[in-house]
């Protein structure tokens, strides 16, 4: 695991990520901007630019909002998850889920299961609980929804007014939302990724 921290501190260097003060909280206002944005949901595969490219901006689906809000702080999830895959893809659940046999920077950091790997490696995994005080604005969190499909989204710094729960903005469909939904579907990931 020190090997891993070193790494990620040199992206820190790289990058000036440590410059960045409270970072969940800005975090959390730069998810809340997404909801904003007009965006459609498509989940299709796009050849993109590397590093730092993206599908086109007015679609996407629930790892896009992670990405894109990441990307306001000149962190690049696209290059950060190629980097470390090609190094170690086979702890990646890539080929077992995918049946990859490489490395796919079109694609790998726009999955869950890879996000979720890579937060669990670089970042700080969190308890998965009950209690909406164990959630914090900047926090992300994945689920598994109807129909085994993984999805993730950003708890921001504003609580529903009926039982005070952090409110999630995600992308389940309709673009990306502002919604009560942090216990409505089996939690399967909590982290905290702050460089």
């Amino acid at each position: 695991m020190l090997i891993h921290k070193i790494i990620i501190l040199g992206f820190v260097f790289q990058y000036g990520f440590s410059q960045i003060k409270n970072f969940p909280k800005q975090l959390s206002q730069i998810a809340l901007k997404r909801t904003h944005i007009n965006i459609t949901y498509d989940g299709s595969y796009y050849a993109i630019a590397y590093p730092n490219g993206d599908i086109p901006s007015d679609i996407g689906v629930c790892t896009d909002v992670i990405i894109r809000s990441y990307r306001k702080f000149n962190i690049d999830l696209q290059k950060l998850v190629h980097q470390d895959m090609k190094v170690n893809f086979t702890d990646y659940p890539a080929k077992k889920i995918w049946g990859q046999t490489t490395t796919d920077k079109n694609i790998d950091h726009r999955r869950v299961p890879n996000l979720q790997f890579f937060f669990a490696k670089f970042g700080k995994v969190l308890d998965i609980t009950k209690n909406p005080n164990d959630f914090h604005a900047g926090d992300i969190v994945t689920w598994m929804l109807p129909g085994n499909k993984p999805h993730i989204g950003i708890v921001v710094d504003q609580k529903s007014t009926s039982d005070n729960v952090p409110l999630i903005v995600h992308n389940i469909g309709s673009g990306p939302k502002l919604e009560n939904i942090l216990f409505d579907y089996p939690i399967t990931g909590h982290y905290s990724f702050n460089p």
